[in-house]
């Protein structure tokens, strides 16, 4: 099981977003690069636009980042798609058999590591930002561009 592709795809489209800046760039347009269904690519819009993380004007085709790249870092993206629930990335078993002695204790012994590991998760993405993202794949397009 993974986490949802959400997140890559919310990473794409503000990435594609800031190399389209002086385009429009429509939910058809973001879906080519994405290889999705422009449906998808409008889902996900709303919810980096409801995060205040792009503008969307109604009745006006396209989308714009709302922020400067370096003041967007993975976590907002991360929050803005709903990924997961706080403190819910791992999930533990239901109902283990509580007349076992591992069954009984099992949770409360694992769900604070899997808490520590969420949150570990997390803080790497707050020191990420967009422009990190961008920068990197400018540098990979004119590397590949020299060759």
């Amino acid at each position: 099981m993974t986490i949802s592709s959400r997140f890559a795809v919310a990473i794409h489209i503000l990435t594609l977003l800031e190399f389209n800046k002086d385009g429009i760039s429509t939910s058809e347009y973001l879906s080519s690069s994405v290889n999705t269904n422009p449906v998808v690519i409008r889902r996900i819009i709303g919810m980096l636009n409801k995060a205040g993380l792009v503008d969307v004007k109604p009745g006006v085709a396209g989308s714009k980042l709302a922020k400067p790249l370096q003041e967007i870092n993975l976590l907002d993206i991360y929050r803005a798609v709903q990924v997961v629930n706080q403190d819910a990335l791992f999930a533990v078993h239901d109902s283990p058999n509580p007349d076992c002695n591992v069954g009984k204790n099992i949770q409360s012994s694992i769900e604070p590591i899997f808490t520590m590991a969420q949150r570990a998760m997390e803080d790497q993405l707050k020191h990420v930002t967009l422009k990190q993202i961008v920068d990197d794949i400018a540098d990979k397009s004119a590397q590949f561009d020299e060759t």
